[in-house]
């Protein structure tokens, strides 16, 4: 019985992880590539951006765990095994850190720390008005580990929030809705809208042009999710002619993004390089061992994927 790492990590990342990795595993190898002369040990794959191919071919692998919340793109490799059972990371450390940024993201949008910062590049010295907290609505679209993380953030910061997902769910302190319906009126009223849904075939370019024309003129956008999500050509249209006011994106199409990409120099974009909330080396590590654990003693595993959903 031994464990695959499969990554696209440096090396010395790698090799980190597989430290981490062997401490917390006594007696289980670690393995961080493909031997024909141990494939056949492989019960186990902790996978971070397998290259395709990276599982096929293992006879013996019985579970994979992936460091990474989304797996949308591992669903869209036709060399995972299908039949093997698939769990996504869900790491506290991570939400809080996905929290930490959606605040700060609303508080600059809210306190428009973004145009006093264009207001100090330009040498001018001028006040804004100043907002309540509970005056601005911010909406969380996906209501998953780390959107319930940000709502209830935001909310302890005195936002007035909304929550929307695709099937209903309740939350105290927070207000929430669902189903398609619901989504348009309440882009209708948002002043930040803040996106953290999964990936799947139902949202893949979901802010498209017409959803952008739903929203309220002058809203805040921020991406937190994935880039696939959005229809590029459309939030460049909607920022061009002030329906949205700002976008702060994290996610892309295309990473790292492209150099001459308009997002580098709009002057209504705030980018950051995919680091909204970067895995946790420790953290991730003993949520990884316990549901590894698990599988190795016959328990039930944590956070498994549903794959016809997508998450």
């Amino acid at each position: 019985m031994s464990l695959l790492l499969a990554t696209d990590f440096a090396p010395d990342t790698l090799s980190a992880w597989a430290e981490q990795l062997r401490t917390a595993l006594p007696g289980v190898p670690v393995l961080t590539e493909r031997n024909p002369t141990t494939d056949g040990d492989v019960t186990m794959a902790l996978v971070a951006n397998p290259p395709a191919g990276a599982l096929s071919g293992l006879p013996r692998l019985g579970f994979i765990q992936s460091m990474w919340a989304g797996v949308d793109k591992l669903l869209r490799d036709d060399t995972l095994p299908a039949e093997v059972p698939l769990a996504r990371m869900v790491d506290p450390a991570m939400s809080a850190a996905m929290a930490e940024t959606a605040l700060w993201a609303v508080l600059s949008l809210h306190r428009d720390y973004f145009r006093y910062a264009e207001q100090q590049r330009a040498g001018v010295w001028q006040q804004l008005p100043q907002r309540r907290a509970d005056d601005v609505h911010v909406a969380v679209l996906g209501l998953g580990e780390m959107g319930r993380a940000v709502a209830l953030r935001l909310a302890g910061n005195g936002y007035f929030v909304s929550g929307w997902s695709r099937r209903q769910r309740v939350m105290v302190g927070v207000d929430t809705c669902y189903g398609d319906a619901a989504l348009a009126d309440l882009l209708r009223t948002a002043d930040v809208v803040i996106n953290l849904l999964p990936l799947t075939v139902r949202t893949h370019s979901l802010f498209d042009e017409r959803r952008f024309s739903q929203m309220k003129r002058g809203a805040g956008f921020v991406n937190l999710a994935r880039g696939q999500h959005v229809v590029e050509a459309a939030l460049l249209a909607a920022l061009d002619n002030g329906r949205i006011g700002r976008a702060v994106l994290d996610v892309f199409h295309t990473e790292p993004l492209p150099p001459n990409h308009r997002f580098w120099v709009h002057p209504q974009v705030t980018l950051l390089p995919h680091a909204a909330a970067l895995t946790d080396l420790t953290s991730a590590t003993a949520i990884a061992v316990a549901n590894l654990n698990a599988f190795r003693e016959g328990r039930p595993v944590s956070h498994l994927v549903d794959r016809t959903r997508g998450y």
